[in-house]
Protein backbone atom coordinates (compact mmCIF):
# COMPACT_ATOMS: atom_id res chain seq x y z
CA UNK A 1 0.00 0.00 0.00
CA UNK A 2 1.24 3.52 -0.47
CA UNK A 3 1.23 6.18 1.91
CA UNK A 4 1.41 10.04 1.93
CA UNK A 5 2.17 12.15 4.65
CA UNK A 6 -0.70 14.54 6.38
CA UNK A 7 0.00 16.49 9.60
CA UNK A 8 -2.19 18.15 12.54
CA UNK A 9 -1.46 19.77 15.73
CA UNK A 10 0.80 16.67 17.13
CA UNK A 11 2.79 16.35 13.63
CA UNK A 12 3.16 14.04 10.77
CA UNK A 13 0.88 10.82 10.34
CA UNK A 14 0.95 8.25 7.29
CA UNK A 15 -2.19 8.08 6.01
CA UNK A 16 -3.27 5.47 2.62
CA UNK A 17 -2.76 7.67 -0.58
CA UNK A 18 -5.64 6.94 -2.04
CA UNK A 19 -8.34 7.98 0.80
CA UNK A 20 -8.95 11.64 0.90
CA UNK A 21 -9.03 11.88 5.44
CA UNK A 22 -5.92 13.21 7.32
CA UNK A 23 -3.79 12.75 10.06
CA UNK A 24 -7.15 13.26 12.94
CA UNK A 25 -8.58 10.55 11.11
CA UNK A 26 -6.10 8.54 10.66
CA UNK A 27 -4.98 8.09 14.46
CA UNK A 28 -8.68 7.36 15.72
CA UNK A 29 -8.37 4.77 12.91
CA UNK A 30 -5.36 3.10 14.52
CA UNK A 31 -6.51 4.32 18.43
CA UNK A 32 -9.71 2.53 18.21
CA UNK A 33 -9.59 -0.98 16.28
CA UNK A 34 -12.67 -2.18 18.55
CA UNK A 35 -15.69 -4.24 17.02
CA UNK A 36 -17.03 -3.83 14.15
CA UNK A 37 -19.89 -0.76 13.96
CA UNK A 38 -18.50 2.37 12.19
CA UNK A 39 -20.01 5.54 12.45
CA UNK A 40 -23.54 5.16 10.71
CA UNK A 41 -23.66 6.09 6.89
CA UNK A 42 -26.83 8.31 7.97
CA UNK A 43 -24.79 10.37 10.21
CA UNK A 44 -21.96 10.75 7.35
CA UNK A 45 -24.91 12.04 5.04
CA UNK A 46 -26.24 14.31 7.81
CA UNK A 47 -23.13 15.76 7.65
CA UNK A 48 -22.38 16.64 4.18
CA UNK A 49 -25.91 18.49 4.62
CA UNK A 50 -24.41 20.40 7.93
CA UNK A 51 -21.21 21.30 6.61
CA UNK A 52 -22.87 22.55 2.97
CA UNK A 53 -25.32 24.47 5.36
CA UNK A 54 -22.52 26.23 7.65
CA UNK A 55 -20.73 26.82 4.41
CA UNK A 56 -23.48 28.22 3.04
CA UNK A 57 -24.08 30.50 5.99
CA UNK A 58 -20.33 31.94 6.25
CA UNK A 59 -21.11 33.13 3.01
CA UNK A 60 -24.29 34.66 3.51
CA UNK A 61 -22.40 36.48 7.11
CA UNK A 62 -19.70 37.28 4.92
CA UNK A 63 -16.97 34.97 6.56
CA UNK A 64 -15.82 32.56 3.32
CA UNK A 65 -15.44 33.79 -0.08
CA UNK A 66 -18.08 32.23 -2.91
CA UNK A 67 -15.63 30.04 -4.32
CA UNK A 68 -14.77 27.98 -1.00
CA UNK A 69 -18.22 27.99 -0.14
CA UNK A 70 -19.14 26.35 -3.62
CA UNK A 71 -15.79 23.72 -3.49
CA UNK A 72 -17.41 22.65 -0.07
CA UNK A 73 -20.87 22.29 -1.60
CA UNK A 74 -19.59 20.21 -4.57
CA UNK A 75 -17.58 17.75 -2.30
CA UNK A 76 -21.24 17.16 0.18
CA UNK A 77 -23.12 16.51 -2.64
CA UNK A 78 -20.46 13.85 -3.79
CA UNK A 79 -21.04 12.81 -0.76
CA UNK A 80 -24.39 11.83 -1.01
CA UNK A 81 -24.02 10.80 -4.09
CA UNK A 82 -21.68 7.95 -2.84
CA UNK A 83 -18.60 8.80 -4.85
CA UNK A 84 -16.54 8.92 -1.63
CA UNK A 85 -17.73 5.66 0.03
CA UNK A 86 -15.08 4.27 1.90
CA UNK A 87 -13.27 7.68 3.29
CA UNK A 88 -15.20 7.31 6.48
CA UNK A 89 -13.64 4.26 8.88
CA UNK A 90 -14.42 5.47 12.15
CA UNK A 91 -15.90 2.80 14.80
CA UNK A 92 -18.53 4.05 17.00
CA UNK A 93 -16.78 3.37 20.26
CA UNK A 94 -14.32 6.64 19.54
CA UNK A 95 -14.59 9.89 21.63
CA UNK A 96 -18.08 10.22 22.97
CA UNK A 97 -18.37 13.58 21.37
CA UNK A 98 -17.51 12.42 18.11
CA UNK A 99 -15.11 15.05 17.49
CA UNK A 100 -13.03 12.53 15.49
CA UNK A 101 -15.83 11.83 12.88
CA UNK A 102 -16.40 15.22 12.51
CA UNK A 103 -12.82 15.60 11.85
CA UNK A 104 -13.19 12.84 9.63
CA UNK A 105 -15.33 14.51 7.53
CA UNK A 106 -13.61 17.83 7.28
CA UNK A 107 -10.80 16.12 6.34
CA UNK A 108 -12.24 14.31 3.04
CA UNK A 109 -13.92 17.98 2.07
CA UNK A 110 -10.57 19.80 2.41
CA UNK A 111 -8.57 16.87 0.61
CA UNK A 112 -11.75 16.31 -1.98
CA UNK A 113 -11.70 19.73 -2.79
CA UNK A 114 -8.52 20.81 -2.92
CA UNK A 115 -7.61 18.28 -5.52
CA UNK A 116 -10.66 19.36 -7.09
CA UNK A 117 -9.61 23.11 -7.04
CA UNK A 118 -6.26 21.88 -8.26
CA UNK A 119 -4.58 24.14 -5.13
CA UNK A 120 -4.97 24.46 -1.25
CA UNK A 121 -7.89 26.47 -0.91
CA UNK A 122 -9.55 24.53 2.06
CA UNK A 123 -7.77 23.80 5.40
CA UNK A 124 -10.41 21.35 7.53
CA UNK A 125 -10.38 23.21 10.41
CA UNK A 126 -10.54 27.11 9.52
CA UNK A 127 -12.60 26.27 6.11
CA UNK A 128 -14.55 22.89 6.65
CA UNK A 129 -15.20 23.44 10.44
CA UNK A 130 -15.19 27.59 10.26
CA UNK A 131 -17.75 28.67 12.82
CA UNK A 132 -18.69 25.36 14.15
CA UNK A 133 -17.02 23.07 16.73
CA UNK A 134 -17.43 19.06 17.12
CA UNK A 135 -19.67 19.85 20.44
CA UNK A 136 -22.19 21.34 18.65
CA UNK A 137 -21.79 19.45 14.72
CA UNK A 138 -22.21 15.83 15.84
CA UNK A 139 -25.85 16.17 18.13
CA UNK A 140 -27.00 18.42 15.12
CA UNK A 141 -25.95 15.52 12.68
CA UNK A 142 -27.58 13.27 15.00
CA UNK A 143 -30.74 15.37 14.92
CA UNK A 144 -30.37 15.75 11.11
CA UNK A 145 -30.04 12.17 10.44
CA UNK A 146 -32.80 10.92 12.75
CA UNK A 147 -35.90 13.39 11.06
CA UNK A 148 -34.69 12.00 7.89
CA UNK A 149 -34.27 8.72 8.65
CA UNK A 150 -38.01 8.59 10.61
CA UNK A 151 -39.36 10.46 7.86
CA UNK A 152 -38.07 8.97 4.70
CA UNK A 153 -37.95 5.58 5.79
CA UNK A 154 -39.99 4.39 9.14
CA UNK A 155 -42.91 6.91 8.66
CA UNK A 156 -43.96 5.36 4.64
CA UNK A 157 -43.15 1.78 5.88
CA UNK A 158 -46.01 2.01 8.39
CA UNK A 159 -48.24 3.39 6.17
CA UNK A 160 -47.99 -0.15 3.82
CA UNK A 161 -48.68 -1.99 6.50
CA UNK A 162 -51.68 0.05 7.90
CA UNK A 163 -53.09 -0.16 3.91
CA UNK A 164 -52.25 -3.59 3.77
CA UNK A 165 -54.81 -4.07 7.19
CA UNK A 166 -57.40 -1.92 5.90
CA UNK A 167 -57.55 -3.75 3.01
CA UNK A 168 -57.60 -7.07 4.82
CA UNK A 169 -60.18 -5.57 7.17
CA UNK A 170 -62.63 -4.63 4.24
CA UNK A 171 -62.11 -8.34 2.45
CA UNK A 172 -62.49 -10.39 5.44
CA UNK A 173 -65.76 -8.37 7.11
CA UNK A 174 -68.25 -10.14 8.62
CA UNK A 175 -66.85 -13.35 9.49
CA UNK A 176 -66.96 -14.00 13.48
CA UNK A 177 -64.68 -16.01 15.53
CA UNK A 178 -64.00 -16.31 19.04
CA UNK A 179 -62.20 -13.32 20.83
CA UNK A 180 -59.14 -14.32 23.69
CA UNK A 181 -57.96 -12.88 26.68
CA UNK A 182 -55.40 -13.62 29.30
CA UNK A 183 -54.81 -16.57 26.36
CA UNK A 184 -58.22 -18.09 27.40
CA UNK A 185 -61.50 -18.31 25.52
CA UNK A 186 -63.15 -14.75 25.26
CA UNK A 187 -66.55 -13.72 23.73
CA UNK A 188 -67.04 -13.02 20.06
CA UNK A 189 -65.06 -11.12 17.86
CA UNK A 190 -65.13 -10.64 14.22
CA UNK A 191 -61.70 -10.86 12.03
CA UNK A 192 -62.05 -7.68 10.77
CA UNK A 193 -62.76 -6.22 14.43
CA UNK A 194 -59.13 -8.22 15.04
CA UNK A 195 -57.34 -6.42 12.47
CA UNK A 196 -58.82 -3.25 12.99
CA UNK A 197 -56.75 -3.26 16.45
CA UNK A 198 -53.58 -3.96 14.43
CA UNK A 199 -53.91 -1.18 12.10
CA UNK A 200 -54.74 1.23 14.55
CA UNK A 201 -51.93 0.65 16.84
CA UNK A 202 -49.59 1.49 14.12
CA UNK A 203 -51.95 4.08 13.24
CA UNK A 204 -51.72 5.74 16.89
CA UNK A 205 -47.45 4.73 16.77
CA UNK A 206 -47.27 6.77 13.58
CA UNK A 207 -48.90 9.66 15.49
CA UNK A 208 -46.67 9.48 18.78
CA UNK A 209 -43.30 8.99 16.50
CA UNK A 210 -44.43 12.30 14.46
CA UNK A 211 -44.89 14.16 17.61
CA UNK A 212 -41.71 13.61 18.24
CA UNK A 213 -40.04 15.27 15.38
CA UNK A 214 -40.80 18.88 16.20
CA UNK A 215 -38.27 18.76 19.58
CA UNK A 216 -36.09 16.61 16.95
CA UNK A 217 -36.10 19.51 14.40
CA UNK A 218 -33.96 21.86 16.62
CA UNK A 219 -30.61 22.12 15.71
CA UNK A 220 -27.55 22.82 18.28
CA UNK A 221 -25.54 23.92 14.91
CA UNK A 222 -24.22 27.57 15.90
CA UNK A 223 -23.78 26.67 19.85
CA UNK A 224 -20.10 25.59 19.09
CA UNK A 225 -17.62 24.07 22.13
CA UNK A 226 -20.14 25.07 25.27
CA UNK A 227 -23.35 26.55 23.57
CA UNK A 228 -22.09 30.19 24.13
CA UNK A 229 -21.66 30.48 20.34
CA UNK A 230 -17.31 31.35 20.48
CA UNK A 231 -16.13 31.59 17.52
CA UNK A 232 -19.48 31.90 15.40
CA UNK A 233 -21.04 35.53 13.70
CA UNK A 234 -24.35 36.67 14.90
CA UNK A 235 -26.94 34.92 13.32
CA UNK A 236 -25.37 31.83 12.26
CA UNK A 237 -27.10 29.46 14.23
CA UNK A 238 -30.33 30.71 12.14
CA UNK A 239 -28.55 30.70 9.01
CA UNK A 240 -27.39 27.37 9.10
CA UNK A 241 -30.55 25.93 10.21
CA UNK A 242 -32.04 27.74 7.21
CA UNK A 243 -29.61 26.11 4.98
CA UNK A 244 -29.93 22.86 6.64
CA UNK A 245 -34.14 22.80 5.69
CA UNK A 246 -33.29 24.37 2.03
CA UNK A 247 -31.20 21.32 1.72
CA UNK A 248 -33.18 18.79 3.05
CA UNK A 249 -36.40 20.31 1.79
CA UNK A 250 -37.45 19.49 5.64
CA UNK A 251 -38.37 21.79 8.31
CA UNK A 252 -35.33 22.55 11.25
CA UNK A 253 -35.02 25.70 13.01
CA UNK A 254 -32.10 26.70 15.82
CA UNK A 255 -32.11 25.33 18.93
CA UNK A 256 -33.58 28.13 21.58
CA UNK A 257 -31.00 27.31 24.55
CA UNK A 258 -27.84 26.07 22.99
CA UNK A 259 -26.16 24.58 26.19
CA UNK A 260 -29.11 22.09 26.52
CA UNK A 261 -28.59 21.62 22.93
CA UNK A 262 -24.92 20.28 22.88
CA UNK A 263 -25.61 18.71 27.07
CA UNK A 264 -29.22 16.82 26.80
CA UNK A 265 -30.06 14.55 24.56
CA UNK A 266 -33.87 14.52 25.90
CA UNK A 267 -35.28 14.55 22.34
CA UNK A 268 -33.43 11.45 21.15
CA UNK A 269 -34.19 9.59 24.15
CA UNK A 270 -38.14 10.96 23.65
CA UNK A 271 -37.93 9.70 20.11
CA UNK A 272 -36.57 6.64 20.74
CA UNK A 273 -39.15 5.62 23.22
CA UNK A 274 -41.80 6.02 20.58
CA UNK A 275 -40.09 3.94 18.51
CA UNK A 276 -39.90 1.37 21.46
CA UNK A 277 -43.68 1.76 21.69
CA UNK A 278 -43.97 1.11 17.60
CA UNK A 279 -41.73 -2.19 18.69
CA UNK A 280 -43.99 -3.21 21.54
CA UNK A 281 -46.77 -3.25 18.94
CA UNK A 282 -44.97 -5.00 16.24
CA UNK A 283 -43.89 -7.59 18.81
CA UNK A 284 -47.78 -8.50 19.70
CA UNK A 285 -49.36 -8.20 16.37
CA UNK A 286 -46.18 -10.88 15.13
CA UNK A 287 -47.56 -12.88 17.74
CA UNK A 288 -51.24 -12.61 17.62
CA UNK A 289 -50.63 -13.74 13.80
CA UNK A 290 -47.96 -16.81 14.77
CA UNK A 291 -50.52 -18.12 17.15
CA UNK A 292 -53.16 -17.59 14.67
CA UNK A 293 -52.00 -19.39 12.26
CA UNK A 294 -50.26 -21.83 14.43
CA UNK A 295 -50.76 -26.04 13.56
CA UNK A 296 -51.19 -26.58 10.85
CA UNK A 297 -53.59 -29.64 12.71
CA UNK A 298 -52.35 -29.11 16.37
CA UNK A 299 -52.66 -25.27 16.92
CA UNK A 300 -55.30 -22.57 16.81
CA UNK A 301 -55.13 -23.20 12.63
CA UNK A 302 -57.68 -20.18 12.77
CA UNK A 303 -55.44 -18.43 9.57
CA UNK A 304 -52.87 -19.42 7.07
CA UNK A 305 -49.54 -17.50 6.31
CA UNK A 306 -47.62 -17.88 3.22
CA UNK A 307 -44.99 -20.60 2.97
CA UNK A 308 -41.49 -18.97 2.12
CA UNK A 309 -39.22 -21.50 3.13
CA UNK A 310 -38.44 -25.07 4.58
CA UNK A 311 -38.80 -24.70 8.57
CA UNK A 312 -37.02 -27.61 9.56
CA UNK A 313 -33.66 -29.92 8.55
CA UNK A 314 -35.38 -33.12 10.24
CA UNK A 315 -39.05 -32.42 9.87
CA UNK A 316 -40.01 -32.49 6.31
CA UNK A 317 -42.80 -30.18 5.36
CA UNK A 318 -42.54 -28.40 8.23
CA UNK A 319 -43.37 -24.59 7.61
CA UNK A 320 -42.50 -22.20 10.42
CA UNK A 321 -43.94 -18.11 10.79
CA UNK A 322 -40.37 -17.02 9.96
CA UNK A 323 -41.66 -13.30 9.09
CA UNK A 324 -43.12 -12.89 12.58
CA UNK A 325 -39.79 -14.28 14.38
CA UNK A 326 -37.82 -11.60 12.53
CA UNK A 327 -40.35 -8.84 13.40
CA UNK A 328 -40.15 -10.25 16.98
CA UNK A 329 -36.32 -10.16 17.00
CA UNK A 330 -36.38 -6.77 15.73
CA UNK A 331 -38.26 -5.43 18.70
CA UNK A 332 -36.39 -7.25 21.14
CA UNK A 333 -33.46 -5.17 19.99
CA UNK A 334 -35.60 -1.88 19.58
CA UNK A 335 -36.09 -2.33 23.32
CA UNK A 336 -32.60 -3.26 24.32
CA UNK A 337 -31.29 0.00 22.62
CA UNK A 338 -33.96 2.18 23.97
CA UNK A 339 -32.42 1.02 27.67
CA UNK A 340 -28.53 1.92 26.03
CA UNK A 341 -30.09 5.35 24.89
CA UNK A 342 -31.61 6.30 28.18
CA UNK A 343 -28.38 5.23 30.01
CA UNK A 344 -25.96 7.00 27.48
CA UNK A 345 -28.45 10.07 27.75
CA UNK A 346 -28.10 10.47 31.50
CA UNK A 347 -24.41 10.99 31.06
CA UNK A 348 -24.63 14.74 30.13
CA UNK A 349 -21.51 16.27 32.33
CA UNK A 350 -21.67 19.40 33.05
CA UNK A 351 -21.37 21.22 29.00
CA UNK A 352 -21.50 18.08 26.89
CA UNK A 353 -23.03 14.76 26.42
CA UNK A 354 -20.12 12.29 25.79
CA UNK A 355 -22.31 9.22 24.60
CA UNK A 356 -23.06 10.65 21.38
CA UNK A 357 -21.73 8.27 19.21
CA UNK A 358 -23.57 5.11 20.77
CA UNK A 359 -27.15 7.00 20.76
CA UNK A 360 -26.95 7.66 16.97
CA UNK A 361 -25.89 3.85 16.47
CA UNK A 362 -28.70 2.49 18.69
CA UNK A 363 -31.00 4.91 17.18
CA UNK A 364 -30.73 4.94 13.59
CA UNK A 365 -30.29 0.86 13.89
CA UNK A 366 -33.64 0.91 15.42
CA UNK A 367 -35.33 3.11 12.92
CA UNK A 368 -33.78 0.93 9.88
CA UNK A 369 -34.40 -2.54 11.27
CA UNK A 370 -38.45 -1.59 12.01
CA UNK A 371 -38.73 0.31 8.51
CA UNK A 372 -37.03 -2.81 7.13
CA UNK A 373 -38.87 -5.46 8.97
CA UNK A 374 -42.03 -3.61 8.63
CA UNK A 375 -41.55 -3.47 4.84
CA UNK A 376 -40.60 -7.75 4.21
CA UNK A 377 -43.55 -8.84 7.11
CA UNK A 378 -45.71 -6.57 5.03
CA UNK A 379 -44.24 -8.09 2.06
CA UNK A 380 -43.95 -12.01 2.76
CA UNK A 381 -46.85 -12.61 5.42
CA UNK A 382 -49.16 -10.39 5.95
CA UNK A 383 -50.68 -9.72 2.06
CA UNK A 384 -51.10 -13.26 2.28
CA UNK A 385 -53.16 -13.60 5.43
CA UNK A 386 -55.91 -15.93 4.89
CA UNK A 387 -58.76 -17.01 7.09
CA UNK A 388 -59.55 -20.30 8.05
CA UNK A 389 -63.13 -19.68 8.24
CA UNK A 390 -64.35 -22.89 8.95
CA UNK A 391 -61.78 -23.82 12.00
CA UNK A 392 -62.93 -20.09 13.20
CA UNK A 393 -66.92 -21.07 13.09
CA UNK A 394 -65.47 -24.67 14.90
CA UNK A 395 -63.94 -22.51 17.51
CA UNK A 396 -66.36 -20.08 18.41
CA UNK A 397 -69.03 -22.62 18.34
CA UNK A 398 -67.00 -24.66 20.60
CA UNK A 399 -66.45 -21.97 23.25
CA UNK A 400 -67.96 -21.56 26.67
CA UNK A 401 -67.75 -18.00 26.77
CA UNK A 402 -70.51 -17.34 24.72
CA UNK A 403 -72.50 -18.18 27.45
CA UNK A 404 -72.41 -14.69 28.39
CA UNK A 405 -74.72 -13.63 26.25
CA UNK A 406 -77.42 -15.22 28.58
CA UNK A 407 -76.67 -12.94 31.44
CA UNK A 408 -79.66 -10.51 30.61
CA UNK A 409 -81.45 -13.76 30.51
CA UNK A 410 -80.95 -16.17 33.38
CA UNK A 411 -78.17 -13.79 35.60
CA UNK A 412 -74.38 -14.46 35.83
CA UNK A 413 -74.32 -16.73 38.15
CA UNK A 414 -77.03 -19.37 36.26
CA UNK A 415 -75.02 -18.80 33.27
CA UNK A 416 -71.56 -19.56 35.27
CA UNK A 417 -73.05 -22.65 36.18
CA UNK A 418 -74.27 -23.29 32.72
CA UNK A 419 -70.80 -23.02 31.60
CA UNK A 420 -69.34 -25.22 34.52
CA UNK A 421 -71.70 -28.08 33.87
CA UNK A 422 -70.94 -27.84 29.62
CA UNK A 423 -67.29 -27.93 30.82
CA UNK A 424 -67.42 -30.90 33.28
CA UNK A 425 -70.14 -33.22 31.38
CA UNK A 426 -68.55 -32.29 27.87
CA UNK A 427 -71.75 -30.88 26.67
CA UNK A 428 -73.10 -27.98 24.74
CA UNK A 429 -74.08 -24.67 26.63
CA UNK A 430 -77.55 -25.22 25.05
CA UNK A 431 -77.88 -28.71 26.76
CA UNK A 432 -76.41 -27.78 29.79
CA UNK A 433 -79.27 -24.63 29.92
CA UNK A 434 -81.90 -26.86 29.30
CA UNK A 435 -80.75 -29.49 31.57
CA UNK A 436 -80.38 -26.83 34.35
CA UNK A 437 -84.22 -25.45 33.90
CA UNK A 438 -82.39 -22.24 32.94
CA UNK A 439 -84.29 -21.87 29.64
CA UNK A 440 -86.58 -23.90 26.92
CA UNK A 441 -84.63 -25.18 24.44
CA UNK A 442 -86.80 -22.88 21.97
CA UNK A 443 -86.09 -20.00 23.57
CA UNK A 444 -82.27 -20.85 24.05
CA UNK A 445 -81.99 -20.86 20.39
CA UNK A 446 -84.10 -17.70 20.01
CA UNK A 447 -81.12 -15.68 22.30
CA UNK A 448 -78.01 -17.39 21.60
CA UNK A 449 -76.78 -16.33 18.64
CA UNK A 450 -72.37 -15.97 18.89
CA UNK A 451 -72.64 -14.33 15.28
CA UNK A 452 -74.29 -11.26 16.64
CA UNK A 453 -72.61 -11.04 19.72
CA UNK A 454 -69.88 -9.07 17.91
CA UNK A 455 -71.58 -6.11 16.93
CA UNK A 456 -69.88 -5.81 13.91
CA UNK A 457 -71.17 -2.62 12.13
Amino acid sequence: MQYRIEHDSMGEVQVPADKYWGAQTQRSYGNFKIGNEKIPAEVITAFSYLKEAAAIANFRLGKMDEKKKNLISQVCEEIREGKLEGNFPLAVWQTGSGTQSNMNVNEVIANRGNEIAGEKLLHPNDSCNMSQSSNDTFPTAMHIAAVCEIEDKLLPAIDVLVNTFKGLEAKYKGIVKSGRTHLQDAVPISFSQEISGWRSSLERDKELISLTLTPLSELALGGTAVGTGLNAPAGFDIEAAKAVSELTGKSFKTASNKFHALTSKSELVNAHGALKALAADMMKIANDIRWLASGPRDGLGEITIPANEPGSSIMPGKVNPTQCESVTMVAVQVMANDTAIGIAASQGNFELNVFMPVMIHNFLQSVRNLADSILSFNEHCCVGIEPNIKKMHENLHNSLMLVTCLNPYIGYENAAKTAKLAFADNISLKEACVKLGFLTAERFDEVFKPEEMAKEQ
